[in-house]
């Protein structure tokens, strides 16, 4: 049996605690970690529909996060512009806090 998707509460505790580890991040980009390493979206078009934010302003944040090598591009589809990204080792030594 899998574990149950996380909660709103636990979501927006793991957004709030990746920005105050990184406050040059938006709340946008630090929402997109935290949905990364919940399981709650790997790719742009799902964090948009998932959280009812604009597939455009998700993309802007993905190439934040991406020039800040937080995150790494694994796909990119032409015509949707749906871009898949994983966690880059400086994203994933960020989100090790979350652990702690």
């Amino acid at each position: 049996m899998s574990e149950p998707a996380a909660d709103a509460e636990t979501f927006l505790a793991a957004t709030d605690t990746i920005a105050a580890l990184r406050p040059e991040l938006s709340l946008l980009e630090a929402g997109i970690l935290a949905g990364l390493h919940l399981g709650l979206a790997a790719d742009s078009r799902s964090f948009a529909r998932i959280f009812g934010v604009e597939h455009a302003l998700v993309l802007r944040a993905v190439e934040s996060l991406t020039a800040e090598t937080l995150i790494t591009v694994t796909a990119r589809d032409g015509r949707t512009q749906r871009t898949r990204y994983e966690l880059s080792p400086a994203g994933s030594a960020v989100l090790m806090a979350l652990a702690a």
